[in-house]
């Protein structure tokens, strides 16, 4: 009997650490972790992109987002809009697919950024790797990175997928908050969308 007891207190503290690194919406990241650092992500340009190359930036914005999600979709004119506004502040802002869909292969993406003018980086993350590093569990999911890549702010852009109904600008205002060199007010939201698709190991 001490034995069992002494396996399931071993149990207890080795899960202990993961269980204490969760967010209230995300299994893997909490708020104030180091970002994950992807890697060699191909851009729709054909480029590679790492999270090192935005070293410069005094934000990084990950969005993880498809091609085929209607809910990412009605949200693409405001991460559009958001990406103009912010970049002549000094934010990065990315988005990441990790969807397995036909739809959302490399080329679909190249098509689709062509098609809607993204001014942003949109990676492909074939292996869902980065999508499983940073608990993306919906498209869109959003990150935001203070200076020292740390998570700072995740969740949704805002309220309403309905633009028109919005009354929690829950993204943009983290932003602003870390610009004035400020804790977010809410750091943390509930995501929603399209479900993404992880492949069973």
């Amino acid at each position: 009997m001490a034995r069992w007891k002494l396996l399931v207190v071993a149990a207890i503290v080795a899960l202990a650490p993961h269980a204490a690194s969760a967010g209230k919406f995300n299994r893997v990241l909490s708020i104030g972790d180091k970002a994950p650092a992807f890697a060699s992500l191909r851009n729709v340009d054909g480029k590679r992109h790492s999270l090192a190359n935005y070293k410069r930036a005094r934000l990084v914005v990950v969005a993880f987002i498809c091609n085929h999600c209607p809910m990412a979709k009605q949200y693409e004119p405001r991460m559009i809009a958001f990406q103009k506004k912010y970049a002549a502040k000094g934010v990065q802002f990315v988005a990441i697919s990790s969807s397995r869909f036909p739809a959302d292969g490399f080329e679909q993406m190249q098509a689709r950024a062509k098609k809607s003018g993204y001014r942003f980086p949109y990676l492909h993350d074939p292996t869902q790797k980065t999508g499983r590093a940073y608990g993306a569990t919906h498209t869109p999911h959003f990150f935001v990175l203070d200076g020292k890549r740390r998570v700072a702010y995740m969740g949704a852009f805002d309220d309403n997928k309905d633009a028109a109904k919005v009354e929690e600008h829950s993204l943009r205002e983290a932003v602003d908050a870390l610009l004035k060199g400020k804790t977010p007010e809410v750091a943390e939201t509930r995501q929603f969308g399209c479900e993404i698709e992880y492949e069973t190991k």
